[in-house]
């Protein structure tokens, strides 16, 4: 896209995205996500009441006397997008591409933390991190969040899941709240995805085709290309279409095990439908189990 259709994009998403996010799930963002960590502020001098479990054993044995930290609820949320854009992503049979329902979701966020007065990041990431935008505040920061995901054009067509995860692990130093956006059409990154899962808040976002798991119509012998490696191999749909669905099938039970092993809740989003409806959903769930 010209830089002047990627504008008019970005204000038509922020139009759009920025009345849906207030109807459809911004009270149950709030709800979910504020106040979950707790910061320091001072230490003070040890008072009857107060929880020993508190008291600060350094200080205490520098001033002779007991002295507890004192911590106060954090109020401003940091939400760190990672889109996934490797060249699987730019694979469509429905209303959009992969790509496209990534843009949304990210648009989605990106303005539900305007909204919230919250900090957003971002990490695009292929078989690497290829761009990490620092979390800030604002309007002007937001609509810079979504242009990059528009705009950004990727150095590698492959997926490395673990090397963008490891990497962010390392880059960001606070409990924040990481939102993984991919097909999660990848191999050996459980083991860094636990290691996300255990430092920050993650909210894996499946983006999903249904041309993936049905081929569709098309005829009998046709010729494809991976998006990834660039190999070329001809399919008989009329012997590969099972095969097909059972190895997605496969694929699909295997990653919702490693989301249960992670102990992740994980949102599916499908080119075939609007992207706002499971994000609204999956706040709601989360909303109604914190009340409880």
């Amino acid at each position: 896209m010209l830089p002047r259709e990627i504008l008019a994009q970005v204000r038509r998403l922020e139009i759009v995205t920025g009345k849906l996010v207030a109807e459809s799930f911004a009270g149950d963002y709030h709800s979910v996500f504020k106040g979950r960590g707790m910061e320091f502020a001072e230490v003070r001098e040890y008072a009857p009441g107060d929880d020993p479990r508190d008291i600060d054993r350094n200080v205490s044995a520098r001033a002779g006397k007991p002295y507890v930290r004192r911590y106060v609820e954090e109020r401003e949320l940091t939400v760190v997008v990672a889109v996934d854009l490797s060249g699987s992503q730019d694979f469509g049979t429905a209303e959009r591409l992969k790509r496209e329902a990534a843009v949304e979701v990210g648009a989605v966020l990106a303005f539900a933390a305007l909204q919230n007065n919250d900090k957003i990041g971002l990490a695009l990431f292929t078989e690497s991190l290829e761009r990490f935008v620092p979390p800030r505040k604002g309007r002007r920061h937001a609509l810079a969040i979504v242009r990059e995901i528009l705009a950004y054009r990727p150095k590698r067509r492959g997926t490395s899941l673990s090397s963008a995860l490891e990497r962010l692990a390392r880059m960001l130093k606070r409990r924040c709240i990481l939102v993984i956006v991919s097909d999660f059409r990848d191999h050996g990154f459980e083991r860094a995805l636990k290691l996300c899962a255990l430092k920050h808040d993650v909210v894996p976002v499946l983006v999903e085709d249904p041309g993936e798991s049905a081929p569709p119509a098309a005829p009998a012998v046709v010729e494809t290309l991976d998006p990834e490696t660039g190999a070329r191999v001809c399919l008989d749909l009329r012997s590969a279409a099972a095969a097909i669905s059972r190895e997605e099938k496969g694929s699909r039970e295997e990653l919702e095990r490693i989301f249960r092993a992670c102990g992740l809740e994980r949102v599916l989003v499908s080119t075939a439908r609007p992207t706002i409806e499971p994000l609204a959903a999956f706040f709601r769930r989360r909303a109604r189990r914190m009340r409880r």
